[in-house]
């Protein structure tokens, strides 16, 4: 720099003057906006504010700390006795005090107390009590609605158990994670793990080691054996999905997986020998047992509300079902049931008059092995006014009322037929399928238009010749509702399924599922029932009508929800049903019972293969009940056949189940009841036709289908006789249906009464 410019420079300040720019004016824009964010943006800025957040975040955290208290265990507390009511508002039952008997840690084997470290928290012994990583993920999760996730240390288990409660809410996490580093700060392990043992809830009321060591084993905490020790710290993370007597076969295969991991974790941790380990054989749980106060029909009615309650609680706060049956089990609620105690009394006295008076298992085997379960539901209100889920609770613990893993048979047949109204359904030669279509009733005839063969038979091998939609019905001809389900659709026949209530999820569609050989309960096939006699509007059956708590009412689902199916498909099936009373497989044990007070009544039998299962699911304008029969082995819970149960050779739904379904239904239901139909065609608004036996092939149902009857079949109803109508065997195919009704019984004087489905076992 020169003198002059010194000088300069000098009188500026010091300051050298800056030389000009030679960029174009858009670069000196473009190098303002990037100095402004690099301003606003540096890392010094942002280092210092992430600073910031931590140190308020910690001072947040350590004020919380300082705030928050250990406070008094209100576990026990907050276990109170269920107090359940008939709809007149008197009492049924409680369900309580709370199943628990505290026991030291020095009364559980110290191998079983390594179970559930292993199962739960690896580090228990020298972790702070908390899992900071577990803790965030469940805030994230939280605030996210994901709802509840693992990753909690024992420590904090223990303190949501005894101090806190269930609630997954942040602020009840925050008080988790403070009050866990206080009390494993103040409290020694040992404590802290049986405080967790003796809090948890582990299914089937039991809560603590020694109730669930006696629930599942029924020996004391005391004398588990390393083996069951594991199971019981499996069963923690679902009791529910978990209990083997009751889990579905994923259940079975997840809580084994869980009881194995377990396991090699106690070897991983030098806690059990690997020889010992690898001699460990799974210790199936024994049945479970009632509960005291729940003895009769109490416990099955009992257990049906806790579910729905559960399942209300689960949509409204997007819980599980474990966590929704901690918040119903024995926690103070007042549930006012819509079980009318006249209603119910009449369904028990059916069951023991019609049904376990006439058994005698000292006389034949077989009997002790038939169980009965029923729901009746008024079509109206949606509501459950009676059940019978077994001979008694404690004898019996599982409910045959929901129990699905029964085939319905041949009441599903009717679901057929309304998937064919509803959706226009039309014949292999495109007519359209009434009441009045003519099918062929050949016994084996093998199904038009399907993809897969299908040649069901008939009950005893029967064969019907031609015979109109209504009088397969009646007579419960498996070869036309084979033919009539593929011609309608078997995805649409599911779909219509699913709509009345069936669940048909996991079905494949198939030509064998019109035989009935899915899953169902009472429960679901009284709902289908309902949603026909309710015209089409759907029936979800309920059996709770109000659930109050101390701190809350809990509003319930409308049982009665949205037109699922048209009203004149739902009429046409009601009218089509009345002939299976009047004319049908039910004749004997509904249209002529003595008790019978001009109800009119549709309903439906059903006979699975094998008669392992019974059925008769029938209606009256007021009241619709399901009853179902089923064999089950007493000591292994298998599926058994029930021939010979109650002296009979075969047991059908026209048997047993259709006698308890009248001796009640005409005790309690309306008299002279008519049904509204809105439909010109069926039993109830024109007569039927009689089918004609034949032993040989007949067409296929290529005849133009019509509602009204043949112009050459005089208008009068079925004959009204003990036996169907039989003809000498045809050496040709028919061409038309028979001109005139018959009355001569079959050649070898048997009555049909409800055709066996085969495909039990498909």
């Amino acid at each position: 720099m020169g003198r002059a410019e010194e000088r300069r420079a000098r009188q500026r300040g010091g300051r050298r003057a800056a030389p000009k720019s030679r960029r174009s004016p858009a670069a000196e824009g473009g190098k303002s906006g990037k100095s402004v964010i690099r301003r606003l943006f540096t890392w010094k800025k942002i280092l210092g504010t992430f600073f910031g957040l931590c140190l308020l975040g910690i001072g947040a955290f350590i004020a919380l700390y300082m705030m928050v208290d250990i406070p008094k265990g209100n576990a026990a507390a907050q276990q109170q006795s269920n107090v359940y009511k008939y709809s007149d508002g008197k009492i049924l039952t409680r369900k309580g005090e709370t199943n628990r008997e505290i026991v030291g840690l020095s009364e559980v084997p110290k191998p079983v107390q390594y179970t559930f470290v292993a199962a739960e928290n690896k580090s228990f012994y020298t972790d702070a009590g908390v899992d900071f990583k577990g803790t965030a993920r469940g805030l994230i999760n939280t605030l996210s609605g994901k709802g509840k996730q693992g990753g909690s240390t024992i420590t904090q288990q223990y303190v949501k158990n005894y101090y806190l409660n269930q609630d997954q809410t942040i602020s009840r996490k925050l008080k988790e994670l403070v009050i866990s580093l206080k009390v494993d700060r103040t409290t020694s392990k040992d404590d802290i793990l049986a405080g967790y043992i003796n809090t948890s809830y582990y299914g089937r009321s039991a809560y603590g080691i020694q109730a669930a060591a006696q629930a599942y084993y029924r020996v004391d905490a005391k004398d588990l054996s390393v083996a069951q020790g594991a199971y019981l710290a499996a069963l923690l993370q679902a009791p529910s999905q978990y209990d083997w007597q009751a889990a579905t076969d994923t259940g079975k295969r997840l809580v084994t997986a869980r009881w194995n991991y377990v396991l090699d974790n106690m070897v991983e941790e030098g806690w059990l020998t690997k020889a010992k380990r690898d001699a460990m054989t799974f210790p199936k749980p024994k049945e479970p047992k009632g509960a005291p106060g729940l003895d009769g029909q109490k416990g099955y009615l009992v257990d049906l509300a806790n579910r729905q309650l559960e399942d209300q609680l689960m949509q409204e706060q997007g819980i599980s079902r474990d966590e929704a049956e901690a918040q119903v089990d024995n926690q103070g609620w007042t549930i006012t049931l819509n079980i009318d105690k006249k209603k119910q009394a009449q369904l028990e006295k059916a069951a023991k008059t019609q049904l376990t008076s006439k058994l005698d298992p000292e006389k034949r085997s077989v009997d002790k092995n038939i169980q009965a379960g029923a729901v009746s539901v008024d079509p109206k209100t949606g509501k459950i006014v009676a059940l019978y889920g077994g001979v008694d609770y404690y004898k019996h613990y599982r409910s045959n009322a929901t129990r699905a893993d029964y085939q319905p048979a041949s009441t599903f047949k009717p679901v057929i037929l309304a998937a064919a109204l509803e959706d226009d359904a039309k014949t292999q030669d495109g007519k359209p399928i009434t009441a009045s279509t003519i099918y062929d009733g050949t016994s084996k005839r093998p199904v038009e238009g399907s993809d897969i063969a299908f040649a069901p038979e008939n009950e005893d091998d029967q064969d019907y010749g031609d015979v109109t939609v209504q009088t397969a019905m009646n007579k419960s001809i498996n070869s036309v509702f084979a033919q009539l389900g593929v011609d309608v659709g078997m995805t649409n026949v599911l779909k219509v399924a699913d709509k009345l209530g069936m669940d048909t999820a996991d079905l494949k569609a198939v030509p064998a599922q019109t035989l009935g050989t899915m899953g169902a309960s009472p429960l679901q096939m009284a709902g289908v029932y309902a949603t026909l006699d309710n015209h089409g509007k759907k029936v979800t059956p309920t059996i709770i009508k109000s659930a109050e708590h101390n701190t809350r009412t809990v509003e319930m689902p409308d049982p009665i929800g949205d037109q699922v199916i048209s009203r004149e498909a739902a009429d046409t099936v009601t009218s089509v049903l009345t002939g299976v009373v009047d004319d049908g497989t039910a004749r004997t044990s509904v249209r002529d019972n003595s008790e019978r007070d001009g109800q009119q009544v549709a309903g439906k039998t059903g006979t699975s293969d094998d008669n392992k299962s019974a059925w008769f699911t029938g209606y009256t304008p007021d009241l619709v009940t399901s009853v179902g029969l089923f064999g089950e082995d007493a000591k292994t819970s298998a599926q058994t056949k029930m021939y010979g149960a109650g002296g009979l050779e075969r047991v059908n739904g026209g048997g047993f189940p259709a006698q308890i379904w009248a001796a009640y239904t005409f005790g309690v239901s309306a008299k002279n009841s008519r049904f509204d139909l809105d439909t010109d065609q069926g039993a109830a608004v024109r007569p039927t036709q009689s089918p004609t036996p034949t032993r040989t092939p007949t067409r296929t149902p290529t005849q133009e289908p019509t509602t009204e009857p043949p112009t050459s079949e005089p208008e009068t109803t079925e004959p009204e006789t003990s036996e169907p109508p039989s003809e000498t065997p045809t050496s040709t195919p028919t061409t038309k249906p028979p001109t005139t009704p018959t009355t001569s019984p079959p050649a070898d004087g048997t009555t049909p009464e409800d055709p066996v489905d085969p495909g039990d076992e498909l």
